[in-house]
């Protein structure tokens, strides 16, 4: 038995209407707003490092301009993610911020490798490094400003709406801050005489970039190989599963995160002897204890009537219809009218009772089907009861 959440289909022509309303807007009012900053920090360090001949401030202006479209991309992402599971995406589109974080990572990787080995080659020739103009000192001030106050803010967002992807994006903010201060120290070093540190300044911007994009990617690929929650809050949701009432035991929980959320699916154990229904009620309510106690988007509970990890499998075992031929054959005689028959498959063997609905000699009955689970391959109890089944 399976529980799961159904997902729901829309028409394609119908408005887009995100699966996070909260969590959609926060992250497309503080991703356009990163992106006038970043527009307006592009083209003024670009433009003061050429003019300034500041090889470090240009760097610091890629780096900016790589924000820009990392930003254009948070904006694709957090939209198609945001929408609803349909009949091509059951489990929703939230791997679509995957995929996107996965694209920057990759993106600011090469560009970091690429400014270090710019940097590079300028070193081998020193004697063609120029000091920088003195205002390219107030641009990379103001620079430093702009992305420190963008990384509080970015980060208080994502915080509050609990966005993994806002959150990478407002560290990648903390990181501009700490490269345009590299570029600071570069250039007073340059001013001061030390025209080599401008381009020493550049080259660590490059690495800075190329080591957050590295990170980027790692973890966004980590998730789409379906890494597992942290152990915490794996031990964390099994605690909820166990203390659900009616569950009996636990085994094979299995989580695999899905951008800001993650998917669980869990094996419980309960009476063997209950019926069908309650098992059911049993596994929804250890599902919506889950869904409300964890910040995950489904849980899928399997029902096991015994701990099949260890128990012998029941794999080999006839079909109900085929049993029932092979009781009425060795009883001899067809089981009495409108007996309602209830099989439990347990340990390797079959636990039968058979409920009469007419009077008949249950006794002799019952001897009979004593002597037959005595010795039987696939019988090892079989109960008789009388006036309990149902009209």
């Amino acid at each position: 038995m399976k529980n799961h959440s159904h997902a729901h289909a829309h028409d394609k022509s119908a408005a887009f209407e995100p699966a996070h309303p909260v969590r959609f807007a926060a992250a497309r009012k503080s991703t356009w707003i990163s992106i006038f900053i970043n527009l307006a920090l592009t083209i003024m360090q670009v433009s003061a490092g050429f003019f300034g001949k500041s090889q470090s401030l240009m760097a610091d202006g890629l780096h900016s301009l790589a924000d820009l479209i990392s930003d254009v991309l948070v904006l694709f992402a957090n939209r198609h993610g945001n929408r609803h599971a349909d009949a091509n995406h059951p489990y929703g589109h939230a791997r679509i911020e995957t995929a996107a974080s996965l694209i920057l990572g990759a993106s600011l990787a090469a560009l970091g490798v690429g400014l270090l080995i710019a940097a590079g080659v300028r070193l081998q020739h020193p004697e063609h490094v120029q000091t920088v103009q003195p205002f390219t000192l107030w641009v990379a001030l103001v620079a430093l400003a702009a992305k420190e106050g963008m990384f509080r803010y970015m980060l208080a967002v994502a915080q509050r709406v609990r966005s993994q992807m806002l959150v990478a994006n407002a560290w990648h903010a903390r990181s501009d801050a700490a490269s345009s201060l590299v570029v600071i120290v570069g250039i007073v070093g340059n001013l001061l005489g030390y025209t080599f540190l401008d381009l020493i300044a550049a080259a660590v911007v490059g690495v800075m970039i190329a080591y957050m994009g590295i990170q980027f990617a790692r973890d966004a690929l980590a998730e789409l190989v379906d890494t597992g929650l942290e152990e915490e809050e794996v031990h964390a949701i099994r605690n909820t599963l166990k203390s659900t009432p009616g569950v009996i035991g636990l085994h094979e929980l299995r989580t695999r995160k899905m951008a800001d959320s993650a998917l669980v699916d869990a094996h419980i154990i309960v009476d063997p002897k209950i019926s069908v229904s309650e098992g059911h009620y049993i596994a929804e309510a250890a599902r919506t204890a889950v869904l409300k106690g964890h910040h995950v988007m489904d849980v899928m509970v399997h029902i096991d009537s015994e701990d099949d990890m260890q128990a012998r499998p029941n794999a080999h075992l006839p079909q109900r219809h085929l049993l029932l031929a092979h009781l009425a054959e060795r009883l001899g005689a067809d089981l009495p009218p409108a007996t309602r028959v209830v099989l439990h498959y347990l340990s390797g063997k079959v636990e039968a009772e058979l409920l009469l609905a007419e009077a008949s000699d249950v006794a002799a009955l019952q001897q009979a089907c004593t002597r037959i689970a005595a010795d039987d391959a696939y019988f090892r109890n079989i109960s008789i009861y009388q006036g309990c089944a149902p009209k």
